[in-house]
């Protein structure tokens, strides 16, 4: 029985048993590349940079360019994420196929959270097999570019002023421009 490429979830992951099983019984694997994202208890400008008021990116200063991103700094109690059942998981399999057309890998498993989750939970598996590493890391980064951008996911954080939608930012999508894709999210 194989691996399914993507998962998504309620209960939390094992990053070793998820690796192991990717990289099982495949002598060509020479490289794995794994990313793990977990919940902030803080939402944190997007960087050091844009909070020290430099220019952002895109030309415009971080709080004009992307004034949903809801960068204050605020305390985050928890996150909530929701998703459109099957759309969610179809969108993120033409991802992944779109990463087999671009990189050379073997294999991909994605694992996505959803429901309450508390700081330091962990949010988000992207790994990648492959026979190389530079392979590995530009499809695990492509990936999460994409993930943040094109991925139907709603998050709500909970903070001291209340609840909010976290919107995508701007860098999001310049991440993912750098791909040849254009997103306007933000």
């Amino acid at each position: 029985m194989s691996l399914p490429r993507v998962s998504i979830q309620p209960h939390d992951f094992d990053l070793s048993a998820e690796v192991a099983a990717l990289r099982a019984g495949d002598a060509r694997v020479g490289a794995v590349c794994a990313f793990v994202g977990t919940v902030r208890d803080r939402n944190w400008p997007p960087t050091l940079a844009a909070a020290q008021g430099s220019p952002h990116p895109d030309g415009g200063d971080a709080a004009r360019s992307d004034p949903a991103a809801h960068r204050d700094g605020a305390t985050v109690s928890s996150m909530e994420l929701e998703h459109y059942p099957g759309m969610t998981e179809k969108a993120i399999e033409a991802m992944i196929d779109e990463a087999l057309r671009r990189f050379d890998v073997l294999g991909v498993r994605v694992i996505h959270r959803v429901g309450l989750l508390q700081p330091q939970d962990q949010i988000v598996l992207v790994a990648v097999t492959s026979p190389h590493r530079g392979e590995s890391f530009q499809a695990c980064e492509f990936l999460m570019d994409y993930l943040k951008t094109q991925a139907p996911f709603w998050k709500k954080e909970q903070t001291p002023e209340g609840a909010r939608w976290v919107d995508a930012r701007v860098s999001d999508d310049a991440a993912l421009a750098r791909w040849g894709i254009q997103a306007a999210n933000a």
